[in-house]
């Protein structure tokens, strides 16, 4: 299919956190990248996650200008990829775009994307950043969670989606069947579909002076979200390593009676026994807890807990939100 005969709503979602400062820099450079294809039009959902500065106040004004673009204020912070389901839920385009509130997606860049899409058949196209803008922290976490993704979601072989991408709408919509808490947006893409290519970008510094409002703790709950929502591998893993020690245990008793029959005059050693006992029961209570992290997140699904709840929306379908309007 030809590009330029392509035409269609393009829905942007944007999850914003602390974003007072660059979120109208976003919402400028997407009118302008539209407006250099006459036959696309667009949408913006954007959700404030609760965020602690006045980014609700800045998205509110924004919207009362523009009646494309919409708000979604959540009662609390439910976290970014809760947020992204929620702006997921009010999208009306064929492509779906996926992009942070902090101005570092190369929003100028979006039609390598679409065209990748168009011309390839693809159901997502994502941004390849070179060099990642992030402290040295932050990316060690991404290099660990990244490792994690491919041993327990097995994503198509060399595929990394980064926080810029593109899906069809019908992606979007498998993903919201999807109503537990906990959400993985990486992971619920994978279930959707593996038709994904990567896209060279460079990926800009913040708009702002702040610093990123992903957290280690927040780091850290996602890992956990990603390791326990889409696989049960970790309990298998488990297992195996719960078999492993038990032979390393009867191997090692052996080699203990074998010693002292030997050598009766050996001491029993009771230091190297206190040692691998202790880092046994280590091991034990690592275990215990990821399957008390999967027990607990059984239970918290089963309460109905929700994934997100909207307090107010801006220019949104009052029937579609069944929240208050404004």
């Amino acid at each position: 299919m030809n590009r330029n005969e392509v035409n269609g709503l393009l829905s942007f979602v944007i999850p914003c956190y602390r974003s007072e400062l660059t979120i109208e820099k976003v919402y400028n450079e997407i009118v302008e990248t539209v407006a250099e294809r006459p036959q696309y039009d667009y949408e913006i959902i954007a959700v404030n996650d609760c965020s602690p500065d006045n980014v609700l106040g800045v998205l509110l004004k924004i919207a009362e200008e523009d009646p494309k673009f919409k708000v979604v204020d959540l009662t609390k912070n439910f976290g970014k990829h809760s947020a992204i389901l929620a702006g997921y839920f009010y999208v009306n385009g064929e492509y779906i775009v996926n992009l942070d509130d902090d101005y570092q997606c190369p929003v100028n860049e979006l039609w390598k994307l679409i065209d990748a899409m168009v011309e390839g058949n693809y159901d997502c196209a994502t941004a390849l950043y070179e060099r990642k803008k992030q402290p040295l922290w932050k990316r060690l976490g991404s290099a660990v969670n990244l490792q994690m993704v491919n041993m327990f979601i097995e994503p198509p072989k060399g595929i990394t989606v980064e926080n810029f991408f593109v899906i069809k709408r019908c992606v979007s919509d498998e993903m919201l069947n999807y109503h537990n808490p906990y959400p993985y947006v990486l992971g619920l893409l994978m279930n959707a579909t593996h038709r994904i290519t990567m896209i060279p970008m460079k990926e800009r510094e913040r708009g702002d002076e702040n610093s990123t409002g992903f957290t280690f703790k927040k780091s850290l709950e996602l890992f956990l979200n990603g390791l326990t929502a889409f696989s049960i591998k970790p309990l298998r893993i488990a297992s195996v390593v719960g078999t492993i020690f038990v032979l390393l245990g009867v191997i090692y008793g052996i080699s203990l009676i074998i010693r002292k029959l030997m050598s009766p005059q050996l001491s029993d050693g009771y230091g190297s026994l206190l040692a691998l006992l202790l880092f046994s029961s280590g091991v034990i209570m690592i275990l215990l807890g990821m399957i008390g992290e999967y027990l607990g997140r059984i239970y918290i699904s089963i309460n109905n807990t929700p994934q997100y709840v909207v307090r107010i929306t801006k220019n949104l379908n009052k029937d579609k939100s069944q929240k208050v309007n404004i």
